[in-house]
């Protein structure tokens, strides 16, 4: 795993997928990119090539054989926060969605161009959270971001909900950082797409929903019923300060 992602950086990508002829023709192109490749052909054999590598992305297919893409991410959110990028045919759509909602980073559906993927892998990479040595930020210097009993920690990458910590996957805490940081604005879907996702973002709005979704089921009293994320419809969303 490349300590930094830059320009200068080697980043170290598992690409999992059950089609040779596939599989070789994406490690040629990501290559020729300047990503280092290590591949894996089912989904047993992904999560032994993620244990030994320790990547900075994965691009994981949906449909694998002896485990599927979704049981491979909703394990490997079980330890790491490694950013991971479903892969689905057009009629696995859905499917893709579901890998979202276990802790996917985002999602392309095959057929589609290298330059947007390479495009989208940069964009999640560009999105990691920078890493802060042990004992270099002190509670008196720390940037808190606090809205009745949500409180965010942007250095720790906490969460802490009623005084319980929440693990959240990159994107989920980035949301939820933009969000209270304009507590009782609207934010609109476009900022949060750009901000988020960043400007370059060409995949499905239907991540947003997603990622709010999940979201909500971890901070709000009733999901169903939300009090603290709401929805302006037609325009965005609001983090409300009552």
């Amino acid at each position: 795993m490349s300590s930094v992602v830059g320009d200068s950086e080697v980043v170290d990508v598992v690409v999992v997928d059950d089609e040779p002829s596939f599989l070789e023709a994406l490690r040629s192109g990501l290559e020729r990119e300047g990503f280092r490749i290590h591949t894996a052909v089912d989904g047993v054999e992904a999560l032994d090539v993620i244990a030994a590598v320790d990547p900075d992305l994965v691009l994981l297919d949906v449909m694998l054989p002896r485990m599927s893409g979704i049981d491979v991410c909703r394990s490997v959110r079980r330890s790491s926060q490694v950013p991971i990028i479903m892969v689905s045919a057009k009629g696995d759509e859905i499917d893709a969605v579901v890998g979202l909602e276990v802790g996917a980073d985002d999602y392309v559906t095959k057929p589609y161009r290298m330059r947007e993927l390479v495009a989208r892998m940069r964009a999640v990479l560009r999105r990691q959270p920078v890493v802060v040595a042990a004992g270099s930020i002190t509670e008196a210097d720390e940037e808190v971001l606090t809205v009745g009993d949500v409180t965010l920690y942007p250095e720790r990458h906490e969460v802490v909900v009623k005084g319980v910590r929440l693990h959240l996957p990159l994107k989920e805490f980035e949301l939820l950082e933009l969000l209270l940081e304009h507590a009782g604005r609207v934010v609109t879907r476009d900022r949060v797409i750009d901000e988020v996702w960043g400007h370059d973002y060409v995949g499905d709005t239907k991540t947003l929903d997603v990622h709010v979704k999940r979201l909500r089921s971890k901070i709000e009293p009733d999901p169903a019923r939300p009090t603290r994320i709401t929805t302006i419809r037609g325009v965005g969303y609001r983090y409300e300060r009552g």
